[in-house]
């Protein structure tokens, strides 16, 4: 069973800065690409960030292109995602997830929900105006 726990939420500004983490449970963790959703009230979850499993490719929503960064640290079991310049629309819950085939990756298909089998329980992101 695989334990993803995020951390780095919290109440910032507008144009501020956040960094959530994600660690992961397990020695398989290199073996699979990860990602970042988010939900708001109201809103169905949507696509963030993901990242392959050695970190060469990377992929981003629009809304977040340029302002956001997804790492990752394989000998800590960690995923990060950097945010700047934060909007009040970039105001949601934050989760992790972890693909569901080890060493997959594809821009087709790396953006939907139904490619990842592990969530985290996810950690609240509220920014000011």
């Amino acid at each position: 069973q695989v334990q993803l726990v995020e951390s780095g939420g919290g109440l910032v500004q507008a144009g501020g800065s956040l960094r959530l983490s994600c660690a992961a449970s397990g020695r398989t963790f290199s073996s699979y690409a990860m990602g970042w959703f988010r939900q708001a009230p109201g809103k169905e979850r949507e696509f963030v960030a993901a990242i392959s499993r050695l970190g060469a490719s990377t992929s981003y929503a629009d809304s977040v292109k340029g302002r956001f960064t997804i790492s990752r640290d394989n000998a800590k079991n960690t995923v990060y995602l950097q945010m700047n310049s934060l909007k009040p629309e970039d105001t949601a819950v934050y989760y992790c997830a972890r693909a569901r085939t080890p060493a997959y990756y594809s821009d087709s298909d790396i953006y939907l929900g139904k490619t990842y089998d592990y969530w985290g329980q996810g950690t609240q992101v509220t920014v000011s105006s």
